[in-house]
């Protein structure tokens, strides 16, 4: 079944806040619904998923190699990596705790920063591609975002229960301001690439 022609084709503009649809001539004066600024497409939309998606992939690795907290019992403390604290879990009989963390912490943000890289190059390079399957893609990296800050909640638990002054402390460690620096700048990618860019390069 061939798809219909969008809404820029057939000369018209949605409004990004209120989905109001306003004739394409129009693009310079403001939606007449909401006020807002009309912009047929999100202005500098694959530069600023670029941009967001090289921060996040500096930042994974620092994320993932230093520690993201340090565990102080009676003075002498010591230095849990994600991977080593999801060995750890393993070790204490606690696989699915292990698999939980190891899936929010770093698979999930492996594959955001995959698949969107993948949606970014399907943009760039006019792919020719299955445009519903690309842009239910988009969807699930979209909503799978909010589920990648386990880790920090984790972290403020511990810290907020594991607090007996010189007896025990747990601290955060750098990872976990690396690790939540790739989580807000993947939501940030996720926000500012258009999907209906992936649309705009199929020949419909």
């Amino acid at each position: 079944m061939k798809a219909l022609p969008g809404a820029l084709r057939q000369g018209l503009i949605r409004c990004g806040d209120c989905g109001a649809l306003t004739k394409r001539g129009a693009a310079s004066r403001p939606c007449p619904v909401c006020g807002s600024q009309l912009h047929a497409r999100i202005p500098n939309s694959l530069q600023r998923t670029l941009a967001f998606l090289l921060c996040g992939y500096a930042l994974y690795i620092p994320a993932n190699i230093f520690p993201i907290m340090t565990v102080t019992r009676f003075g002498a403390g010591e230095a849990h990596t994600i991977l080593g604290g999801i060995l750890t879990l393993i070790e204490g009989d606690m696989l699915p705790i292990a698999i939980l963390v190891f899936i929010a912490s770093i698979l999930v943000p492996l594959l955001k920063l995959v698949g969107l890289s993948l949606l970014w190059l399907c943009v760039f390079y006019r792919w020719q591609v299955n445009a519903r399957r690309w842009t239910q893609l988009y969807r699930i990296i979209a909503f799978v975002g909010r589920w990648s800050m386990l880790d920090i909640f984790m972290i403020s638990i511990l810290i907020s229960l594991v607090d007996l002054g010189g007896i025990a402390q747990v601290l955060a460690g750098p990872a976990a301001t690396a690790f939540a620096s790739v989580v807000v700048i993947t939501l940030f990618a996720a926000k500012n690439f258009d999907p209906r860019l992936i649309w705009d390069n199929q020949n419909v």
